[in-house]
């Protein structure tokens, strides 16, 4: 997540009033402003005090407005904390191209340490989330693919990149054990049901109240498959105790947490390739992760 930066991807707060009063002029009165913390996919506003705006920055992105629009009421009542609840879904119009949405406002932060009292009791409570969301209904929901940019599917779509991050890696990290584990990855093959997964199971989409998991947030990247995906925080925000307390509770099989691996080894390998001379601290991270990743399938 990054700092909102008003008018990045042609998007401002002169376009959301301009659609806010041509589509909902019941609202068209209330203040809009940038949230201090916003995303990549799509730019966020807070529309008065109890309602947000979301927009997507692209087309790529933009399917995720129906999928959460439709889904996410259906999946609230079966979960523990809070998910954003639609309350009108927008239209292109004054120059904007893609469907847009506005939700109901939820309390809290971005889950960054220092907000968490407890980071086993914290690693508990998303576990018990994912285990939720795991047993809701997935019956007609949306399967894996481009929507959910190939979360719930085999990590084995992302072989080709995987590969060119390991030749661009040499020598930078144990390329041979990270091999390994990304082998494992693929061979290993999801035999469960359908099940739903969020896709980016994140600080960032994880917020907190009084020290405590309140809201979910971005379902932009969810759908139904194989729930791996979703245990790639136990190596980017837990550790030690944290981590076991969320692998015991979250519950899944050797090969979901072989996938896992996968998932979170890709994302890490890739991102450390592009900045491993240009932002010394993302690299860092990147490392940590990577070296936390390949110490666990040992």
């Amino acid at each position: 997540m990054a700092l909102n930066a008003d008018g990045r991807a042609g998007i401002d707060v002169r376009l959301v009033k301009r659609l806010v009063k041509a589509q909902f002029p019941q609202w068209a009165e209330l203040s809009v402003e940038p949230v201090s913390i916003d995303g990549h996919d799509n730019r966020t506003y807070r529309l008065g005090d109890a309602m947000t705006v979301r927009l997507p920055t692209a087309s790529a992105y933009a399917p995720a407005v129906d999928k959460e629009d439709r889904w996410l009421p259906i999946l609230a009542p079966h979960l523990p904390v809070g998910v954003p609840e639609p309350v009108g879904k927008g239209v292109p119009g004054e120059g904007y191209g893609f469907n847009w949405s506005i939700r109901r406002w939820l309390e809290g932060q971005t889950s960054q340490p220092d907000r968490i009292d407890d980071l086993t009791s914290f690693a508990r409570q998303v576990a018990e989330f994912i285990r939720a969301l795991q047993l809701c209904d997935a019956t007609d929901g949306p399967i894996a693919g481009a929507h959910s940019f190939w979360r719930g599917a085999p990590p084995e779509y992302y072989d080709d990149e995987t590969r060119r991050a390991l030749i661009a890696l040499e020598g930078h990290v144990d390329t041979r054990a990270a091999t390994a584990v990304w082998e494992a990855a693929t061979e290993s093959v999801w035999d469960g049901p359908p099940t739903w997964f969020h896709g980016d199971i994140a600080s960032g989409n994880l917020l907190v109240e009084d020290g405590r998991l309140s809201a979910v947030i971005d379902f932009g990247t969810s759908g139904v498959g194989d729930p791996a995906c979703d245990l790639v925080i136990a190596w980017t925000t837990f550790e030690g105790a944290s981590r076991e307390a969320f692998r015991r509770t979250v519950d899944q099989d050797e090969g979901t947490w072989a996938r896992a691996r996968g998932w979170a080894l890709w994302k890490a390998m890739i991102v450390l390739a592009v900045v491993i001379d240009i932002d010394e601290d993302r690299a860092a991270s990147c490392r940590r992760v990577i070296e936390e990743i390949l110490a666990d399938a040992r």
